[in-house]
């Protein structure tokens, strides 16, 4: 079951220029997805609460589509980003790019790539509720506005913009 597990993540590596390549999240991924979201300059301030005790495990790695962007330059493997879809119902549940990496191109290999694992698990669209500063780069990818996702406190304190990608 292993070596099965592992020919599968091997083969569902996508390379990209740049010595960046998108792989499958594993469970020994979930401590460096966790440092990610709690170290995003995004959620900074304000939004600080929001990401403070927030935990990327690896059950939920394991139940869910999650992809990371992994310089294969670094012989750690840094991750410089990472996205999860769910499928029921269709949504981009997390996409998180590190800091120092913003502005790169990797968020939008990460969108591309999430685009095409909708399309191969035969979704139409996606919905993705997003943090507010990060709508721009959402609708800059092609995601299309369709409301407001109301404030639910103590969990989120702020209204977020819903938005959809549609699956061609």
């Amino acid at each position: 079951m292993a070596l099965r597990k592992m020919l599968q993540m091997k083969s569902s590596i996508t390379p990209y220029p740049g010595e960046t390549v998108i792989r499958r999240a594993v469970a020994r991924d979930a401590k460096r997805l966790t440092r990610l979201v709690r170290g995003s300059r995004a959620y900074e301030g304000h939004y600080a609460a929001m990401v403070a005790d927030y935990r990327v495990g690896s059950d939920y790695i394991e139940t869910h589509r999650v992809f990371a962007a992994v310089d294969t330059g670094d012989s750690a493997g840094r991750v410089l980003g990472f996205y999860s879809l769910v499928l029921e119902p269709p949504e981009l549940d997390l996409l998180f790019v590190e800091d120092g990496t913003q502005g790169r191109g990797v968020g939008r290999l990460l969108v591309e790539h999430m685009k095409s694992e909708a399309r191969a698990a035969g979704l139409d669209r996606v919905r993705v509720v997003s943090h507010p500063p990060a709508e721009g780069f959402y609708r800059s990818v092609g995601a299309l506005p369709t409301g407001t996702a109301r404030a639910n406190p103590p969990a989120v304190a702020w209204d977020r913009p819903e938005l959809e990608f549609l699956i061609p």
